[in-house]
């Protein structure tokens, strides 16, 4: 049952909810890696090869594979449980970010690197969409009930989640990679995956029941059928361009300045300003729909980003980055609370990964093109992508929102996903 809030739920009441410190803890150790992988590529291959460019194609190949495996696995974990999926998965993660890091250290021809990026992508483990889909379980509108208040404060506090993660993830492998070994980000991704993954997937009491002991009478087809789907999915490409954009961008910045080192704590103010909104955005009591809040919050993010590329000194880049970073939160805030109303519960980790996938795409084709960019004509041109895909996303965004309002009452959401009891979006 979905706990009693009062009008204003906040994070306080979310904790309370029984059983919720199971999978928080081991979660949040478990997703810590996911911030370290793209950049822990970049500076090892940057390093070997000489080239922001090639650095950034083998990162940008990871990032294509997880965007094409990551609704598989959402899929299989939907289907047969999350641990089904986690204990392979984190234990091939580990074998391909070792053999990854041995070829790239060894001076393998690039397309080794490109096979090797393939699996090290295809496996990172879900983490951040099973933590959602465990919330959504918990809180969520069923047949029987309908969605608690805490939803939204539950996709806030997993957005602040994911980004203390991106704010420690860059510092602690641009750390490790100029301080210890060019290798060490990788090494210490591939271990913590490993450990972090196989304990968040011990926590079996609060993982979602599998859709396989669910009735016959329930059919399912990919939640990308759904139409809202769609273009959430274009939407956080465009943030996911943001990202990609950013890590390479400030890392031939800081090279070009001649500090490297602040690449790390640059990109680290970027992920508090996420983090900031994100906590703001969970203690609100939003009387504003999640559809609306998008809007207005992409808008913003387009806004600020267009100014990157004009930024060449470390104050101004840090502010900035500060308030893209600010836009981001709502954004993303909005578009996974938004999923609860569109998706069965049949279906929700599969949509959450979609989404995630979506970002890691997005993030792939920044890196390279940033990367291209910055070998060619400088850090401040690799800023342009960022704009480049959160205008072309606003533009989807508007032309499709009608597409992000649930359909009425007893109506199918999609074909072959049964149907929903009504949720208010807007």
């Amino acid at each position: 049952m979905a706990p009693t809030v009062s009008d204003r739920p906040g994070y306080g009441q979310l904790l309370r909810t029984p059983g919720a410190w199971t999978f928080l803890l081991p979660g949040f150790a478990a997703r810590q890696p996911f911030a370290m992988l793209t950049i822990g590529i970049v500076l090892l291959v940057q390093h070997t090869t000489g080239s922001y460019g090639s650095a950034g194609a083998v990162a940008a190949v990871s990032g294509v594979a997880m965007a094409l495996f990551a609704p598989q696995s959402g899929k299989l974990a939907d289907r047969f449980g999350q641990r089904a999926v986690l204990l392979p998965g984190v234990l091939l993660h580990a074998v391909s970010v070792s053999a990854l890091t041995v070829l790239a250290l060894a001076d393998a021809p690039l397309w080794a690197l490109f096979v090797a990026a393939v699996p090290t992508g295809a496996s990172i483990p879900q983490i951040g969409p099973m933590v959602r889909a465990r919330w959504a379980a918990m809180l969520g509108a069923t047949r029987d009930r309908p969605a608690s208040p805490l939803m939204s404060t539950a996709a806030a506090f997993e957005s602040v989640t994911d980004e203390f993660t991106f704010v420690l993830g860059p510092v602690i492998a641009t750390a490790l990679c100029t301080g210890v070994h060019p290798a060490a980000g990788l090494i210490t991704e591939a271990a913590l995956t490993l450990v972090g993954g196989l304990f968040f997937a011990a926590q079996r009491a609060t993982q979602p029941a599998p859709r396989g002991a669910a009735t016959a009478a329930e059919p399912h087809a990919s939640a990308l059928s759904v139409p809202g789907v769609r273009v959430l999915a274009v939407t956080f490409l465009g943030i996911g361009a943001v990202f990609g954009g950013m890590q390479v961008s400030l890392t031939a910045f800081s090279e070009e300045i001649g500090h490297p080192g602040v690449n790390g704590v640059l990109y680290g103010i970027f992920a508090a300003g996420n983090m900031l909104a994100g906590i703001a955005c969970g203690a609100i009591a939003w009387k504003s729909s999640p559809r609306r809040r998008l809007i207005v919050g992409y808008m913003a993010l387009t806004l600020t980003a267009s100014g990157l590329w004009a930024v060449h000194s470390v104050p101004l880049l840090a502010g900035l980055g500060l308030l893209v970073g600010l836009c981001i939160a709502p954004a993303l805030i909005s578009g996974y609370t938004l999923v609860d109303a569109l998706v069965p519960a049949t279906a929700r980790t599969e949509a959450f990964t979609w989404l995630t996938g979506a970002v890691a795409l997005g993030q792939a084709a920044a890196v390279t093109v940033a990367g291209q960019l910055a070998d060619a004509h400088g850090a401040s041109t690799g800023f342009l992508v960022p704009l480049a895909g959160t205008t072309l996303a606003l533009m989807t965004l508007l032309a499709l929102r009608s597409r992000l309002t649930p359909k009425s009452p007893g109506r199918t959401v999609a074909r072959g996903i049964g149907h929903r009891e009504p949720v208010t979006v807007d």
